[in-house]
């Protein structure tokens, strides 16, 4: 790769200066780059053996261009990844001003570390690399996951200018999808703010025979027609043209109001019993890992775990006997009337507990019923049902009422999202879902002349049925 991207600087720039770095932790790979750098004239000493994850052979460099291509779904942490690498990572993390500043991706791949990687060893004025991918990176993780805020902070500081989608099967040792990005550090005017996304998917050409993987190449023709329309930065057929913000977006907390009944009845109290009813409280499964566990080798707060559910096992029993004693069948719509008469049953029979479990109790015994009013506070304010949470996601260019009221009122008129930033409510995360924007909807056949076409199988498939006969 270093080899070619010399040859094509030189083309074009007869003149220019080139000279070449970099760092492999494969054996194979780095003494034939190191052997190509001798051969080309290259310092060899500027190629080191070494695990980028692990250490920056050239901490006080930068650098004008760089080309990457790390390995897709390698594991930089847990069981699967090499040793040392998951420590020299966080600690990476953890520096002040280090190579991984935007967080730390799923320890599964590796990818978006060296995407950081890249940027942070880039000139700061002129830099410009491109960095090949799988589909991964575009778009994996949750909202606030370490993916997600990569690309968030890789879109916020302006960074991406270009993705690339190249046809499958160009890999030696894999068929699937390959996506290069285009990262810049100084984008011209035009392009600021912006992201150009080209389809070359069905740029290709077969090849006359395969190399593993690999049956298909890109031409020269197409090559040149690749780069004519990034070169153009206009929209077309292969090319689309979006504002930063387009991909970035914020994660909504959506609750309706709290609409329950209430009854104490078999089936309810029995439904109590199935399963944990509280981490602290009848966790049959946790009761038994901790009783199976030899006394010599639990904790000390595995032992005080023990106590706690032995204790309140039998807290439970007694609640259950409790509401068994009185059940009456008779239905609630307001809560805390409901809240008041378990209380009532529970201190009746000498069973004393914490608020929240007796909220838990009157939540085992209720049921969602829209037909109840919504429940209100001491205020007068509506309460929202924590069982009925939900996320939406809007993205920041668009007014967020204008999106309930299109997507979401319809549906749950008296739902409402939540902005409390400090409540964890609102999450901002970037992806990029590449192929939605070049998406061509393609019609299904008319049901007349799929039937034809089965019943013209159906008849050629008795005929052959007739011959055998």
């Amino acid at each position: 790769m270093l080899s070619v991207a010399e040859a094509s600087i030189r083309e074009r720039f007869p003149g220019a200066d080139v000279y070449l770095y970099g760092q492999e932790n494969n054996p194979e790979s780095h003494a034939i780059c190191l052997a190509d750098m001798l051969i080309k004239g290259q310092r060899a000493d500027n190629i080191r053996f070494a695990d980028t994850m692990k250490e920056d052979c050239f901490p006080n460099d930068s650098f004008r261009l760089e080309l990457i291509n790390p390995p897709f779904g390698q594991a930089w942490g847990g069981k699967d990844a090499r040793e040392g690498v998951e420590r020299a990572v966080e600690r990476e993390h953890e520096r002040y001003n280090g190579r991984f500043p935007a967080g730390l991706p799923a320890k599964s791949d590796m990818q978006m570390l060296f995407a950081q990687h890249v940027v942070q060893k880039l000139d700061q004025r002129r830099g410009r690399a491109c960095i090949v991918s799988n589909g991964s990176p575009l778009f994996s993780g949750g909202t606030r996951s370490g993916e997600s805020q990569i690309r968030r902070w890789l879109l916020e500081n302006d960074r991406i200018e270009a993705i690339l989608a190249l046809p499958t099967d160009l890999f030696y040792n894999t068929g699937i999808g390959i996506y290069v990005w285009v990262v810049s550090m100084d984008k011209r005017p035009e392009r600021r703010g912006k992201v150009q996304l080209i389809d070359a998917r069905d740029m290709w050409t077969p090849m006359r025979r395969s190399l593993g993987s690999k049956r298909k190449q890109i031409s020269e023709v197409q090559i040149d027609e690749i780069v004519g329309i990034y070169s153009s930065f206009e929209e077309g057929e292969h090319c689309r043209i979006l504002p930063n913000e387009e991909f970035l977006y914020k994660e909504y907390t959506v609750r309706q109001p709290y609409r329950r009944s209430f009854r104490v009845c078999e089936e309810r109290i029995d439904a109590m019993g199935e399963g944990k009813f509280m981490d602290s409280m009848h966790n049959p499964a946790k009761l038994a890992e901790l009783e199976a566990k030899d006394p010599a080798d639990r904790t000390t707060r595995e032992e005080t775990q023990l106590r706690k559910l032995v204790d309140s096992e039998a807290t439970f029993q007694a609640m259950v006997v409790a509401l068994r004693d009185v059940e009456d069948g008779r239905d609630w719509d307001d809560h805390d009337a409901f809240r008041k008469h378990v209380r009532g049953i529970l201190r009746g029979a000498g069973v004393t507990v914490a608020a929240n479990v007796l909220e838990k109790v009157v939540d085992a015994l209720s049921v969602r019923d829209d037909s109840v009013p919504p429940r209100r506070d001491r205020q007068g304010l509506v309460v929202y049902d924590d069982s009925t949470k939900d996320t939406e996601v809007v993205k920041l260019s668009e007014d967020v009422e204008d999106h309930f009221e299109r997507e979401v009122y319809p549906y749950v008129p008296d739902a409402k999202w939540f902005d409390d930033e400090t409540d964890r409510a609102v999450k901002t995360g970037a992806e990029i879902p590449f192929t939605r924007y070049f998406y061509r909807y393609v019609p299904p056949e008319p049901s007349q002349k799929l039937l034809g076409e089965f019943r013209e199988l159906e008849n050629q498939l008795q005929d052959e049925l007739r011959g055998l006969v």
